[in-house]
């Protein structure tokens, strides 16, 4: 048996809505030929498994493939190292350093935008369109994240995001995604993005940028491996 928590990562200011996330704090419990198997019984979008808390090591499932980086397996990683008692300045998933920090409520990480997935950034018009929409957009590929401005000057942002490669779908929060499209616009971003969750992004230096916000705490249970 392995101890698995379930969260919600970016939620809004409420505590609705967010990315569900398995995290299995003491990854050693699951054999490393298993984890694959687990996130696809999992089926969240992903779950991570940390080896080392003191170093930051951890590796990211998604239900089909393992992740060099993700922004909200990190994100709802280090918020929940900190609740146990355990924070930590950096997470190192197999992409490299993630840097870590805390503002109030909201956990933050820095990446490398090439540490991201290649989501494909796609402009739409307006940001009803986005909220409009059923499917991807005709034509784009695999990964399409489609945004447009809500309101340009307050640098709002409407966002939805499919991953079609690994069986996820619609994804509710993209934290990668938020981190190339800092780095792409180069400006700091409210974003909304799915039914209702709410990410916070910011370019940094050498293509790099963060992306942080709310996480909840939805359920502690023993899970057979």
């Amino acid at each position: 048996m392995a101890t698995l928590h379930v969260l919600r990562v970016f939620t809004d200011e409420a505590g609705e809505h967010g990315n569900p996330l398995g995290v299995f704090l003491d990854g050693f419990e699951v054999p490393a030929n298993r984890r694959q198997a687990v996130a696809h019984q999992l089926g969240f979008s992903e779950t991570v498994y940390v080896d080392d808390p003191g170093r930051g090591r951890c590796r990211i499932f998604t239900p089909g493939l393992e992740l060099g980086f993700a922004g909200h397996p990190t994100v709802g990683a280090a918020w929940l190292l900190a609740e146990r008692g355990d924070p930590v300045e950096q997470l190192r998933p197999p992409a490299g350093v993630v840097d870590v920090r805390r503002d109030g409520e909201l956990t933050f990480v820095a990446a490398k935008a090439e540490w991201s997935p290649p989501w494909e950034l796609i402009e739409l018009d307006s940001a009803s369109a986005v909220a409009e929409l059923t499917e991807p957009p005709a034509g784009s590929g695999e990964l399409p994240f489609c945004w447009a401005w809500a309101d340009k000057d307050a640098g709002r942002v409407r966002a939805r995001c499919w991953s079609l490669e690994d069986g996820i779908g619609e994804d509710e929060a993209t934290g990668s995604a938020a981190i190339m499209l800092a780095v792409a616009l180069d400006r700091p971003l409210t974003i909304d993005q799915g039914e209702g969750s709410l990410l916070y992004a910011g370019p940094l230096s050498e293509a790099r940028a963060e992306v942080g916000g709310r996480v909840v705490l939805d359920e502690v249970r023993e899970f057979a491996v």
